[in-house]
C-alpha cells in the first residue's frame, strides 16, 4: 500500500445527478495506505509522501476490465491477425503465403469471424495451401478453430473436414504448445500485457483464462506481474483443487490482498458466430444446424450441482450465458441454489429475466465492444431480436447491477472502446444501432470501476487521472479550426481518452506526467 498526494484535480462525479465535488474547483487528494484519507484544498504533504501537480486534469476511480482471458490476450498480441479475413479463400491465401515464407513454421492466427461467411470453410481446402506445416486459426470469439490435419493430429484431435467447436476446442487449446514450443505467456509478455492496460486507466481485472491456476499466477506475480489487482476464476475441471486448497472469493493467493481468488467460470452455452448460444428460437439459419436454436452445454441438473458446490465452498459463480435460453437458465440455477456471481455477456435476454437478474442481486457482466461485432450477424441470424440485443438500458432501469468488460482477446483490452460502444453503439457512420439501450457516459464510466463510488475520504486508492473530462464533449480545439461543431465524433473522443496516471493501491504504475 502506498501514499500519495495529488494537487490540484478535478473529481468526476458518477452518481445519478450528483454534481462534481467543490463544484467541479480542483481540489487535492492525499491517499495514505492505499486509501483516500483526505480531500481539500491546499492539504499538507506529510513527510515522505510523493506529491504529484494533476494540473487540472479529472480524477476518477481506476477502470476494472471484468472479462479478460490474459493469457489468449497475451498470445493474440503475437500472434497473426485474421481479423480482416472475409472468407476461406482469403484465408487460405493468407495461411499460403505465410507457409511459402516459413516453411514449417506453425501458423497460429486469431480474429476472424466466419459466422457472416458465404460457405464454410474445410480442412481440405487448408491442407492444400499449408501440407505438413501445422495451421491453426482461432475464430474470433475463441469458441471455435479451423485446423489442417497435421495441426489436428499435433494436437490428438480426430481426422474431419470441419472446425473443432466448443468444448472440444476448449480442451485442446492448452495442448497448443505442442506447435509453439514457448508458449509467449512467460512474465515478461505478461507483464507487457498488464502495461499497455494500466496505460488506460486499469488498475484492476478479472482473469478468466482456461488454463493454468493458482500456483502459476502466484510465480507469475512473484516474476514482476504484480502491478495490477486481478481476481483469477476456475473452471469446474479446477474446482475441486480449489477448494481442496482453502480458497475462497476474495482471499488472497500469496498473502497480498491485490491478487485473490475470484469464481468459478462456467460456460453454459456457445456463441453468437458458431450459432451455439442457446436460444428460445430458431436461427434463421436453423434447418441447416444439428440444434437449430443452439444448445445448452450442461444439462439443468449438472448446471445447479456446479453452483450449489460453489456457493456452499464460499465461492461465486461467474456463468457465461449468450442466448436467451442460457440466461433463463443460468437464472434457475442461481435462485434453485441461492448461489452469488455474474451472469456473463446476457447478450440476448427476455425482458421478464431482466427483472430476475435485478431480484437475485445478480452481476450482469457485459461486453458494450461485442455489439459493434455482431451488430449486423445478429440482424442475419437472430432477425426481429435486435431489440432484445446487448439490453443495457432495461438493465440499468430495472436495477441490475452492471459492469463492463472487454472479453479480450474477443475484443482489444480497451475500457474506453467499451465505453464508448455503451453509449453510442456504433462504431462507423451508421446511426446507433437501437438506441434505446445506450447508456449515459456517466452511466458506462460508473459500470467500468469495480462498482466504487465518486473518488471521496475511504475510497480505494486506485484511481485514474484523465488529461480529459470524461463526462463532457472534447473541447473544439480537438479539432480543426474548420470542423463545423455538429459534425465532432464524441464516440472518437472517449475511444481517445489517454491517461496522465494510474494508481493502484496509493502506487503510481502509470504515468505521462
Amino acid at each position: 500500500m502506498g501514499d500519495l498526494l495529488l494537487r490540484e484535480c478535478r473529481i468526476v462525479p458518477l452518481g445519478d445527478g450528483e454534481a462534481a465535488p467543490a463544484g467541479g474547483e480542483p481540489v487535492d487528494v492525499l491517499v495514505r495506505d492505499g486509501r483516500v484519507a483526505e480531500v481539500g484544498s491546499s492539504l499538507t504533504r506529510p513527510d515522505g509522501v510523493e506529491e504529484v501537480a494533476a494540473g487540472g486534469r479529472w480524477l476518477a476511480p481506476g477502470l476494472w476490465d471484468q472479462h479478460v482471458h490474459l493469457g489468449q490476450w497475451t498470445l493474440t498480441r503475437q500472434r497473426v491477425d485474421t481479423a480482416g479475413v472475409g472468407s476461406p479463400d482469403d484465408a487460405c491465401a493468407l495461411v499460403g503465403a505465410l507457409v511459402s515464407a516459413s516453411p514449417g513454421h506453425p501458423v497460429i492466427g486469431w480474429g476472424h469471424r466466419p459466422g457472416v461467411w458465404a460457405r464454410d470453410a474445410t480442412v481440405a481446402e487448408l491442407d492444400a495451401v499449408s501440407g505438413v506445416t501445422p495451421v491453426v486459426l482461432i475464430a474470433g470469439d475463441a469458441h471455435h478453430a479451423w485446423l489442417n490435419s497435421a495441426a489436428l493430429a499435433a494436437l490428438g484431435l480426430g481426422a474431419r473436414d470441419d472446425v473443432v467447436r466448443e468444448n472440444e476446442w476448449f480442451a485442446a487449446y492448452e495442448r497448443l504448445t505442442r506447435l509453439t514450443g514457448d508458449d509467449g505467456t512467460g512474465a515478461p509478455a505478461y507483464r507487457a500485457s498488464l502495461e499497455d492496460a494500466a496505460a488506460r486507466g486499469v488498475v484492476g481485472l478479472v482473469d478468466f483464462e482456461f488454463t493454468g491456476g493458482a500456483a502459476e499466477w502466484v510465480e507469475r506475480w512473484g516474476a514482476g506481474c504484480d502491478l495490477l489487482r486481478v481476481r483469477m476464476a476456475t473452471y469446474a475441471e479446477g474446482l475441486e483443487d480449489v477448494i481442496a486448497a482453502g480458497l475462497r472469493t476474495g482471499h488472497p493467493l500469496d498473502g497480498d490482498g491485490r491478487l485473490v481468488m475470484g469464481s468459478l467460470k462456467i460456460i453454459s452455452d456457445g456463441s453468437l458466430n458458431t450459432r451455439t448460444a442457446w436460444c428460445c428460437e430458431p436461427y434463421s439459419d436453423g434447418d441447416r444446424l444439428p440444434y437449430p436454436s443452439g444448445a445448452a452445454n450442461l444439462a439443468p441438473h449438472e448446471l445447479q450441482a456446479l453452483l450449489a458446490r460453489a456457493h456452499m465452498s464460499g465461492l461465486t459463480v461467474a456463468t457465461h450465458a449468450i442466448g436467451d435460453a442460457a440466461v433463463a437458465a443460468a437464472l434457475d440455477a442461481y435462485a434453485a441454489t441461492g448461489a452469488t456471481g455474474s451472469v456473463e455477456h446476457a447478450q440476448l435476454i427476455a425482458r421478464d429475466d431482466v427483472a430476475r437478474l435485478a431480484a437475485l442481486d445478480l452481476r450482469a457482466s457485459v461486453q458494450p465492444s461485442h455489439l459493434l461485432d455482431d451488430r449486423d450477424l445478429t440482424e442475419l441470424i437472430w432477425p426481429g431480436r435486435g431489440d432484445r440485443s446487448f439490453a443495457f438500458r432495461w438493465m440499468l432501469d430495472a436495477g441490475v447491477r452492471l459492469v463492463l468488460g472487454s472479453d479480450a482477446p474477443v475484443s482489444p483490452l480497451d475500457p474506453w472502446l467499451s465505453i464508448a460502444a455503451a453509449v453510442h453503439r456504433s462504431a462507423d457512420d451508421r446511426d446507433p444501432w437501437h438506441p434505446e439501450h445506450a447508456l449515459t457516459p456517466r452511466e458506462a464510466l460508473a459500470a467500468s470501476v469495480d462498482e466504487q463510488p465518486t473518488v471521496g475520504v475511504g475510497s480505494r486508492g486506485d484511481l485514474a487521472l484523465l488529461d480529459r473530462d470524461p463526462l463532457a464533449p472534447a473541447p473544439a480545439d480537438r479539432y480543426p479550426p474548420d470542423r463545423d461543431p455538429a459534425d465532432r465524433d464524441p464516440a472518437a473522443d472517449l475511444r481517445a481518452m489517454t491517461v496522465a496516471l494510474t494508481v493502484v493501491d496509493g502506487d503510481v504504475v502509470h504515468r505521462t506526467l
